[in-house]
């Protein structure tokens, strides 16, 4: 339960709207005023400001943008969350100029809802340092927290293709935000209304990825005891996001290779033709032109597929960014929690700005995770043990980092490969030593061209 005593202020002119944000307020705890409009909401009486204000952009009279404005005259300062029905790309970014701390078009996720609020709670109440506040409120894009110049680089393109139908080739090192990125696409595409279907593509079965994507008849195979749509059938009208897709068998590639230029396909065991109305976002973190030249990916898949690539960059190179994530995954796991952490020590922060985050924002995100956790005090603080375990050893200082990580990488997995005479999987396998699953070092080894069996035993 959430112990914020200012309320959080709804302006929408739609009721079913208007209503159902105010219930999903108060389930998560807080206390909720709903207003038909701007004016109703100015001419409310009221001894305290909101902890946050949930704003539509469209309203009768006075629109959520003028309202921002006006409040922001009065130099009042309420975290505000924009709801729009329609994604207006200029409107988002006058929004955010102005200092929106997020803005979502309906329909949109009830969490993501939540988690943009807890984090408006924590400016209210003080946890983010004054001088920091404005960046946060002014850099968040569709839950993508930054304002490097790498970053924004993304978002632009991100706003450029999202309105159009093109196939988007999402590529970056494992834990740099693919899925965010491809959320953040359909939720800005004329399709955000419809179904959002990922797959991860590393994580499936070779013998059952066909059966996964296109679905199955009866008796197609031992075990298919009935007919079973697959994803591409869930995400009709919508977005399908494969993730990984470097991972796929040849025999995959080339179904998926039908689709793309088809825009039908047919379930494994069946004949009928099904069309596919869905728009498709790949995302890897393997190098596909290297793979195409080892012949394990198809020349005419990665141009299918390559017709808008957005390449992420990993996070040591946007470390101005790192404060602003800190900021956003302290305030979202001390909410959930039930911590008040108000500050971060200074040696904390100029060490996980100097760290390298081999596994990027997932590594970042799930170390302060575990920080809040053990926290005790209002001051944030780590154990930079967890960051020496985490950390590559750093290369030459004539090397680019990137070339020491892969060194570093190839040097760690092959040892414990060495170590476990090649085995990969099980509670004695390499994966189990390294501490990460199976799929995600089978694509490793892959992806640094290491050959797992010539540490076999003999």
């Amino acid at each position: 339960m959430s112990d914020t005593a200012a309320p959080i202020c709804v302006v929408d002119d739609d009721a079913s709207v208007r209503e159902a944000v105010g219930s999903l307020i108060r389930s998560a705890g807080w206390r909720a005023e709903t207003f038909a409009s701007a004016q109703e909401f100015l001419a409310s009486p009221r001894t305290e400001a909101p902890s946050c204000l949930v704003l539509d952009v469209q309203l009768p009279g006075l629109s959520g943008l003028d309202l921002q404005q006006e409040l922001a005259k009065a130099d009042v300062q309420i975290p505000i969350i924009f709801l729009s029905g329609r994604g207006d790309i200029p409107m988002t970014v006058r929004a955010i100029k102005a200092g929106a701390l997020e803005f979502l078009t309906k329909p949109f996720d009830d969490e993501d809802l939540l988690n943009a609020i807890r984090q408006g709670i924590a400016i209210t109440r003080g946890h983010t340092p004054r001088r920091q506040r404005r960046n946060l409120a002014q850099h968040s894009f569709e839950g993508i927290t930054g304002r490097s110049a790498a970053l924004r680089t993304v978002l632009n393109q991100v706003e450029l293709v999202a309105p159009t139908e093109s196939t988007v080739l999402i590529l970056g090192e494992t834990g740099t935000g693919k899925e965010l990125i491809a959320r953040a696409i359909h939720k800005r595409s004329q399709r955000r209304s419809r179904a959002f279907v990922g797959v991860n593509c590393a994580a499936i079965p070779q013998s059952l990825v066909a059966s996964e994507l296109f679905g199955h008849e009866r008796g197609a195979f031992t075990g298919a005891l009935q007919r079973r749509p697959g994803r591409f059938e869930l995400a009709h009208g919508g977005t399908i996001f494969l993730d990984e897709v470097g991972d796929l068998p040849a025999e995959t590639q080339i179904a998926l290779l039908r689709v793309l230029q088809e825009k039908q396909f047919e379930r494994v065991g069946g004949n009928q033709s099904i069309a596919a109305d869905v728009r498709l976002i790949a995302a890897t973190n393997r190098d596909l032109q290297a793979a195409m030249v080892a012949g394990t990916f198809r020349d005419d898949l990665f141009y299918r597929l390559n017709v808008f690539p957005i390449e992420l960059p990993p996070l040591r190179e946007r470390r101005e960014d790192i404060p602003m994530l800190v900021e956003v995954f302290i305030n979202l796991y001390a909410s959930k929690a039930g911590k008040k952490i108000r500050s971060i020590d200074k040696n904390t922060l100029a060490l996980l700005q100097s760290h390298p985050w081999p596994g990027n924002i997932r590594e970042l995100q799930n170390v302060i995770e575990r920080s809040v956790i053990v926290c005790e005090t209002e001051n944030f603080s780590l154990d930079e043990s967890w960051l020496s375990r985490n950390s590559l050893p750093a290369g030459p200082g004539d090397q680019p980092l990137a070339a020491q990580t892969a060194a570093r990488e190839r040097e760690m997995i092959e040892a414990n490969l060495a170590a476990t005479g090649g085995r990969v999987s099980g509670p004695a396998g390499a994966a189990a030593k390294l501490g990460v699953p199976p799929s995600t070092l089978e694509s490793k080894i892959r992806s640094l061209n290491i050959d797992k069996h010539r540490f076999t035993f003999a």
